[in-house]
C-alpha cells in the first residue's frame, strides 16, 4: 500500500470511527479509578490553554464534548472518552506548566500525569499539543524526556496554526524537527492543526484511527 493509499484508508477508517458514538466515560482523579486497560488508548497532553479541549471538540464534531475555558488549568483530571463504541479511548489530560495555581496542586497534577503515563500498558501514543505561536517550552521537554525514558511513543501536534504565517510555521517546524531527532520515543512527523479553521483535523483523525488496528 502506497503512502497515499494508506492515508486514504486511514481517513475512511477515521470517518467511520468518528461517525459512531463518542461518549464521556469518566473523570479520573486518582489512578485507582482508571478503567480496565482493554482497548487502545490515546492521550492528549499539553500546556494549559494550548487549545486541547477545542481540538478534541473539533476532532469529534461536538461543540462541548470537552469543556473549553479561557481560564488555564481548568481540566484537573484524566477525562476519558469512548470512541466508536469501544474501539478507542481518548484521554484528555490535565494541562501542565501553568504557574498561577498552588504548588501543591501543581505537584498533584504532575504526579497524576506522570504516574499514568509510566504505567498504562494499552497507551498507544501521546499527542503532545504545542501552541504554534510559542513552540516547545521547558515543561514540554520535561514531558518528552520522561516519555523517552519509559519508551512511550509520542507525536507533536501544533495547535492554533491559523494564527501563524506560513513562513513562521516553516521555521517552527524546522526547529522542532531538529529537537525531535534527539528524543528516542518521538515520532519524526509533526501535525499542524487549527481547531477554529478545522485545518489538519481529518489527517489527525486518520492518525487516531490507525491506532485501532
Amino acid at each position: 500500500m502506497s503512502p497515499d493509499e494508506e492515508l486514504a484508508h486511514n481517513i475512511e477508517a477515521a470517518r467511520k470511527l468518528f461517525a459512531g458514538t463518542c461518549d464521556f466515560v469518566l473523570g479520573v482523579a486518582h489512578l485507582s479509578q482508571l478503567p480496565d486497560a482493554d482497548k487502545p488508548e490515546i492521550a492528549f497532553a499539553g500546556r494549559s490553554n494550548v487549545g486541547k479541549s477545542s481540538l478534541i471538540n473539533a476532532l469529534t464534531g461536538r461543540k462541548a464534548l470537552a469543556r473549553t475555558s479561557h481560564t488555564p488549568g481548568r481540566t484537573q483530571q484524566l477525562n476519558y472518552f469512548d470512541l466508536g463504541g469501544g474501539q478507542l479511548y481518548m484521554v484528555d489530560m490535565p494541562g501542565y506548566g501553568y504557574a498561577q495555581v498552588s504548588k501543591t496542586q501543581r505537584e498533584e497534577w504532575k504526579d497524576l500525569i506522570y504516574t499514568y503515563l509510566r504505567g498504562r500498558p494499552n497507551l498507544r501514543c501521546v499527542f503532545i499539543l504545542i501552541d504554534a505561536r510559542h513552540g516547545l517550552k521547558d515543561s514540554d521537554i520535561e514531558l518528552m524526556d520522561m516519555l523517552d525514558e519509559t519508551a512511550v511513543s509520542y507525536r507533536i501536534v501544533l495547535t492554533k496554526a491559523d494564527k501563524v504565517k506560513n513562513q513562521e510555521q516553516e521555521k517552527m517546524i524546522k526547529k522542532i524537527t531538529a529537537t525531535l531527532k534527539t528524543h528516542s520515543a518521538a515520532h519524526p512527523d509533526i501535525s499542524l492543526t487549527s481547531a477554529h479553521k478545522e485545518f489538519g483535523v481529518p489527517e489527525l483523525r486518520a492518525l487516531m484511527a490507525s491506532y485501532t488496528d
